[in-house]
């Protein structure tokens, strides 16, 4: 289908763009200033959006568990050196009481931060030994001192009531 011939056409696209100039090279520029602008807004839009977050997700956050207070053994048990295996807060987490050479008492948690092989303590050398990838900790601070480990032993809260000692938390 072919559209007759209007010898007006041109003369009123001409017209049209004299009203409506554009300069369609121009028209997709971006000053600096207006790019600079964009960046500070969005950067505020987005600071302000994780603050947001941040707020709610404290408001609604869950609180940790109470966790159940466990006696482990009596004090006397355990002579200087020595170490116990006890099981906290459930049966499948194991962890490991021990009293140093000087007399005080610690907690951590059994398994090995790396690939969760079971810690043992060597009390001469005053640290925990994991004997699978040949990693030790510190018996004081539960920190990694070689081997692959990164992350410290999760510490197991006590406290001692008379000749008792009891297991009452446990620190991430």
């Amino acid at each position: 289908m072919t559209m007759p011939h209007d010898p007006d056409t041109k003369a009123k696209a001409a017209r049209w763009r004299e009203d409506f100039p554009t300069e369609w090279e121009q028209d997709a520029y971006v000053a600096r200033r207006e790019f600079a602008k964009f960046l500070v807004l969005g950067s505020a839009l987005l600071a302000g959006a994780n603050g947001i977050i941040a707020a709610v997700g404290r408001r609604f956050r869950k609180r940790a568990p109470r966790l159940p207070r466990l006696r482990i053994a009596g004090a006397s048990v355990l002579p200087p050196g020595g170490s116990l295996l006890f099981r906290y807060p459930t049966e499948e987490d194991p962890c490991i009481l021990i009293r140093t050479v000087g007399g005080e008492l610690k907690a951590y948690s059994q398994m090995c931060t790396h690939l969760s092989c079971a810690v043992v303590y060597r009390a001469p050398a005053g640290e925990f030994h994991c004997p699978c990838h040949d990693g030790r900790f510190s018996a004081g601070e539960g920190r990694p001192i070689a081997g692959p480990p990164t992350r410290r032993l999760p510490k197991i809260l006590i406290e001692q009531e008379g000749s008792d000692i009891y297991a009452i938390g446990k620190e991430p």
